[in-house]
């Protein structure tokens, strides 16, 4: 099954770049990882009919620890980042991703993840607080068992 990971945030405001970081370290491991930053909507440039997508993300949370990392398959992505958690971007990504399921069907038939790392400070700044930077490793974990 093919998998297609993709590495959201933005890497100038300190932990909501954590995305980016995960991605980047399975990129160098060979995966094959699109880093769409804030922008979900690249996705409908780059989508090749993966069958597999796993979504990296900075979130935040008033019930979860900085650093901590949560994961959701399916539809409960789209229940549980509604209700509990939010997305540390004016458009979620979560919400472009439902519009491009809308305009592509393959899209609709694949098996989507997302795996969110607690956001500790949102900030100008590059770097991640340390709390992220260990989650990011997890997250990095986490995305290589889904994509076997």
């Amino acid at each position: 099954m093919k998998t297609l990971i993709l590495a959201l945030g933005n890497e100038l405001m300190k932990d909501d770049g954590a995305g980016l970081k995960a991605g980047r370290i399975l990129l160098e491991k060979g995966y094959n990882v699109l880093e769409v930053g804030t922008d979900i909507f690249r996705l409908a440039n780059h989508y090749n009919g993966e069958e597999r997508i796993i979504i990296i993300d900075a979130i935040l949370s008033d019930k979860l620890k900085p650093g901590e990392v949560v994961h959701f398959k399916g539809e409960e992505i789209f229940e549980k980042l509604k209700a509990e958690i939010r997305s540390a971007h004016f458009m979620g990504a979560i919400d472009g991703l439902k519009l491009l399921m809308a305009l592509d069907e393959r899209l609709k038939k694949a098996e989507i993840y997302f795996i969110g790392i607690v956001a500790r400070e949102i900030d100008l700044g590059m770097e991640l607080s340390d709390e992220v930077k260990a989650g990011v490793q997890k997250a990095v974990e986490l995305a290589e068992k889904l994509a076997k």
